[in-house]
């Protein structure tokens, strides 16, 4: 289990943003077994497209899978005990065991590099939460998301200016702000707000702080990680999630393990025990305890995100 998530969590969502800033939390110590696990395993043979590749057999052969990290709290990092965690490497622990793959070894690396690692087979496939588009479709392919994550407000206790999407933002003439690169800035601008008006912070605790000292009438962020940051405080509260604008649709992102593109069997395998797990309700309890709650369960569809 994660450690609590609190004020002192500054990146617990950073890939939602235009360019992610990549944040090794807790990898420091590990970086000398994380180098280990990329050095000291034998590279996989090239996958043949033919029939779907074969990672799959040769994973049960070896009983161990290599997960590509990026050291981001709640996702998939190494906690202060050493211990890989996070709500992707928990859920792969139990999908490929019931793949017959007992165990998994992380292989700890920037965000960045997670696509380009996998590909160069690296290790075995992204356990980082990694959110599925198009341009990312184009490189790998994806399970199913397991999740999808919304958006909310820090307001002050009580919302007193009832801001609930960034329309109410714009019509109320609200005080506004959201974080370094991130992808609510464009939702906000999408909605009419000036972008010159929005104050730009350094993230969510800094959003907070904001809210807190009158500063802004309202900080975006995700609703997972507007609702960690405010448990300790006494004078701001999250608001209920809520779906963003782009284009005038709603938008909603979900977050899903990447697989190189010729393993379909894996990922296809992958897919029918992630399904099992979501409908047994395991798949929830594995994520609750880093946060998530049954607003962050999905239905959607990697097709459905990737465009197609």
């Amino acid at each position: 289990m994660a450690p609590p998530l609190g004020n002192e969590i500054r990146t617990i969502r950073s890939e939602h943003r235009h360019s992610r800033r990549s944040v090794l939390a807790g990898v420091a110590a590990f970086g000398a077994v994380g180098a280990l696990g990329a050095a000291g395993c034998t590279r996989v043979a090239s996958a043949s497209a033919e029939n779907g590749g074969d990672l799959l057999d040769r994973l049960r052969a070896q009983g161990v899978v290599r997960l590509g990290i990026a050291g981001e709290i709640p996702f998939g990092y190494i906690d202060k005990d050493g211990q890989l965690t996070g709500e992707a490497p928990e859920l792969a622990k139990a999908v490929f065991k019931r793949l017959g793959v007992d165990r998994v070894q992380p292989v700890p690396t920037e965000f960045g590099s997670l696509i380009p690692g996998l590909n160069s087979q690296q290790f075995d496939v992204v356990a980082a939460g990694m959110y599925v588009n198009p341009e990312r479709c184009q490189q790998v392919i994806f399970a199913d998301p397991d999740y999808q994550m919304l958006d909310s407000f820090i307001v002050r206790k009580g919302n007193p200016k009832g801001l609930h999407t960034y329309r109410d933002v714009v019509e109320k003439k609200a005080k506004f702000a959201t974080g370094t690169g991130y992808a609510e800035i464009q939702y906000a601008v999408e909605a009419g707000y000036k972008e010159s008006d929005i104050l730009i912070v350094p993230d969510q605790v800094a959003g907070l702080n904001a809210v807190e000292a009158g500063r802004v009438d309202a900080f975006a962020g995700t609703a997972l990680t507007t609702r960690e940051v405010v448990k300790k405080s006494a004078k701001a509260e999250a608001t209920r999630p809520f779906t963003p604008l782009v284009k005038g649709k709603p938008h909603v992102d979900g977050g899903a393990f990447a697989f190189r593109s010729a393993e379909t069997n894996l990922r296809d395998a992958f897919n029918v025990e992630l399904r099992k797990l979501r409908k047994s309700g395991e798949l929830f309890r594995i994520l609750r305890p880093f946060g998530f709650t049954k607003a962050e369960l999905t239905d959607l569809t990697a097709k459905e995100l990737c465009g197609g």
